[in-house]
C-alpha cells in the first residue's frame, strides 16, 4: 500500500535562466526535460543561443494558438489550455470535447500547464526529502507531466493532444507537419531548422513539438510567481485575516493538512513553493457520471496503472493513483480532481473533510440503501486510498473542519492566483 504524501517533498524547485536555452544548446534545464530525441543545434555563442531560443518560443506560441493543427480545424492547444485560466480549461465541463467532429469526449479533466517547469521525471521510488532531511525514505511514485505521470518532457506531452483521437485527432505526425507546411509560420521553421526540414516528416514533427516545449518555458507566461502569496512571502503584502486563518488551517497537520502534499513553504535555498510534492496519490474520488466513458460499467480510469498508461498495468498497488497538481491559480479553475467532479474550491475542500465522516453525501447508494463508497475504484485496489487527515474517521464523526474553516482555506487559495498588484502606498 502506498501511504500517500507522508514526508514527501520534491526539491526540484530551482528556476534557472538556462530554461531559455533548453532545445538550443542541449542543456538539461529541468528535471523533467533532460532526455532528448529531437533536433539540436551546437556551436552557438550564448547570444546566438538566446536569439534562437526566442525565435523557437515565438514559433511555439504560433503553434500553440493555431486551430489548423487539428483534424477538425477548430481545436488549438489553447482551446483547452486557455491563458486566461492559467492555461487550463475555460469552462466547467468535466472533460473537454475534440476529435475530427469535435464531439469526442476526453477521459480526464484538463490540467493547467503552468508551474510544470520543475516537475521531476517519473520514478516509482522517490528518495528526496529536502525539508525532513532524510533521503532514505521511499516516497513512492512521483513525477511526470500528466495525471498518470507517463510523460516526462514537454515535447512528449505536446505529442499527446496532437495525436489523441478525442483531442486534435491527427492520424499521424505527418498530418501535423502537412498543416504546419501550409501555415504562415512555415518559413520560421525553415529558418530555424533548414530549408529541407519538411522533407522528413519525423524531423519536422520533432521540430514542431520542440518549439511548443520552448514556448512553455517562457517564465512570464508559465511560471511568473506574481500571486499575492508570493508578495506576502517577499514581505510586500499582508494577508487578510480570513486568508491568514486559511493559511494556518492549510498547514495544520491536525486540521486541513493540505501542505502535506501541497507544499506551501519556501525551499531551504529560498526558492518559491510549488504547492505540490509531485507525488501520485489515490483519493477515492466518486465516479463522475458527467464523463461519457463512465456510462460503460466496465470502464475504469485507474490512473497510473491504466488505461492511458500501460507500463505499470501489473502494479496493483498503483491503481487509483493520480499526480498531485499544483494549487497555484486553482481559483481560476471551474473543475477539480482528475475527473472534474467538483466545481468550486469550497466543494473540493469539503470532499476531503466529508469523504469519511459523511460518505452518503458524496457516493451513491446501492439497491439495499447502503452507501457505495469508493464507487470508482474496485475493492481490490481500495487499500491504496489515502487516509491521512483530513481524511479518516468513521461515518457520523464530526468533520475536522467547520464550514467557516472551509471558507477560510478557500479564501487563502485565492491568494495563489497570479497577477496580484500590491496596493499603492
Amino acid at each position: 500500500m502506498i501511504s500517500g504524501c507522508v514526508l514527501r517533498l520534491r526539491a526540484a524547485r530551482r528556476l534557472p535562466v538556462a530554461l531559455l536555452l533548453c532545445g538550443v544548446l542541449g542543456i538539461a534545464a529541468t528535471p523533467a526535460e533532460t532526455r532528448d530525441s529531437g533536433p539540436r543545434d551546437s556551436g552557438l555563442s550564448r547570444p546566438q543561443a538566446y536569439a534562437r531560443a526566442a525565435a523557437l518560443g515565438a514559433l511555439g506560441r504560433e503553434l500553440f494558438f493555431d486551430p489548423s493543427l487539428s483534424a477538425s480545424g477548430q481545436m488549438a492547444c489553447a482551446t483547452c489550455h486557455d491563458p486566461q485560466h492559467a492555461f487550463g480549461p475555460p469552462n466547467g465541463l468535466a472533460v473537454q470535447f475534440g476529435g475530427k467532429d469535435m464531439r469526442q469526449a476526453g477521459m480526464r479533466a484538463v490540467p493547467s500547464l503552468k508551474y510544470l517547469q520543475v516537475v521531476p521525471q517519473f520514478t516509482e521510488h522517490y528518495f528526496d526529502s529536502d525539508e525532513e532531511g532524510d533521503s532514505s525514505i521511499d516516497n513512492g511514485p512521483t513525477g511526470g507531466l500528466t495525471w498518470d505521470g507517463r510523460v516526462d518532457r514537454r515535447r512528449d506531452q505536446a505529442r499527446v493532444p496532437l495525436l489523441a483521437p478525442f483531442e486534435m485527432a491527427n492520424a499521424t505526425p505527418a498530418d501535423v507537419v502537412a498543416s504546419v507546411r501550409k501555415a504562415g509560420y512555415a518559413d520560421a521553421l525553415r529558418a530555424l531548422y533548414g530549408e529541407t526540414i519538411f522533407a522528413d516528416s519525423d524531423k519536422a514533427f520533432a521540430a514542431v513539438v520542440e518549439a511548443l516545449e520552448v514556448y512553455q518555458q517562457d517564465d512570464r507566461a508559465f511560471y511568473p510567481y506574481t500571486s499575492k502569496y508570493d508578495a506576502y512571502l517577499a514581505g510586500r503584502a499582508t494577508l487578510a485575516p480570513q486568508e491568514a486563518r486559511g493559511l494556518a488551517l492549510f498547514e495544520d497537520p491536525a486540521k486541513g493538512n493540505c501542505a502535506n502534499c501541497h507544499r506551501s513553504r519556501r525551499g531551504k535555498d529560498g526558492t518559491p513553493p510549488q504547492f505540490t510534492d509531485y507525488g501520485l496519490i489515490a483519493l477515492g474520488v466518486p465516479r463522475n457520471p458527467a464523463i461519457p466513458a463512465n456510462a460503460a460499467p466496465d470502464f475504469l480510469d485507474l490512473g497510473a496503472c491504466g488505461p492511458l498508461r500501460h507500463d505499470l498495468a501489473d502494479h496493483s498497488e498503483y491503481c487509483g493513483l493520480f499526480r498531485t497538481p499544483t494549487l497555484r491559480n486553482t481559483a481560476l479553475r471551474h473543475t477539480f480532481f482528475h475527473n472534474g467532479l467538483a466545481h468550486s474550491l469550497r466543494e473540493a475542500i469539503a470532499f476531503y473533510v466529508e469523504r469519511d465522516s459523511d460518505p452518503g453525501k458524496w457516493y451513491p447508494r446501492g439497491a439495499d440503501g447502503s452507501v457505495r463508497k469508493f464507487d470508482d475504484l474496485p475493492r481490490q485496489y481500495q487499500a491504496n486510498i489515502n487516509t491521512e487527515p483530513p481524511f479518516g474517521g468513521r461515518a457520523g464523526d464530526p468533520p475536522v473542519l467547520t464550514p467557516a474553516e472551509i471558507d477560510d482555506i478557500a479564501a487563502f487559495l485565492t491568494t495563489l492566483t497570479d497577477g496580484y498588484v500590491p496596493p499603492s502606498r
